[in-house]
C-alpha cells in the first residue's frame, strides 16, 4: 500500500461505528497472512438479505465467531483437534439452529442460526 491509497481505508473506531448501525465491512489482513479481506458484520444484523450478499459475493462460507465461553455453553467442538493449518484457525463444527430452520442452507436459516448463536438465551 502506498500512502496515496491510505485514503480508501476506515479508522477502526468507524469500522466500529459502521457494524454498529448494521453496516457490512471489510476487514482485510496483512500480506504476510492470507492476504485477504473478510466481510463482517454484527451478527443481530445478519437479515436473510445480508446472508445472501455474503453467500453472493464471498466463496459462501459464513462464520460465526464465538467466545470459548459461549462455544462451551452451547457445546460445539472443535471440528479437528489436530490443528495443522498454517495460521491454526480454530474452526468448530458446523451447526444448525433447530427451532424454525429446515435444512439450514437457506439465507432464512442461515441468518436464524446466526442471530441465535449470539443470543444468551438459546
Amino acid at each position: 500500500m502506498s500512502e496515496h491509497d491510505s485514503g480508501i481505508f476506515a479508522t477502526i473506531p468507524e469500522a466500529v461505528a459502521a457494524i454498529g448501525r448494521g453496516e457490512i465491512v471489510v476487514v482485510v489482513d496483512d500480506e504476510d497472512r492470507e492476504n485477504e479481506g473478510d466481510l463482517i458484520m454484527a451478527a443481530e444484523h445478519a437479515t436473510p438479505e445480508a446472508i445472501t450478499f455474503f453467500v453472493r459475493h464471498t466463496s459462501g462460507v459464513i462464520c460465526a465467531p464465538l467466545t470459548s465461553d459461549r462455544l462451551e455453553a452451547l457445546d460445539i467442538p472443535l471440528m479437528v483437534h489436530d490443528n495443522t493449518e498454517a495460521q491454526r484457525t480454530a474452526f468448530m463444527h458446523t451447526v444448525d439452529y433447530r427451532h424454525g430452520t429446515s435444512t439450514g442452507i437457506s439465507a432464512a436459516d442461515r441468518s436464524i442460526t446466526i442471530k441465535a448463536l449470539c443470543d444468551p438465551a438459546t
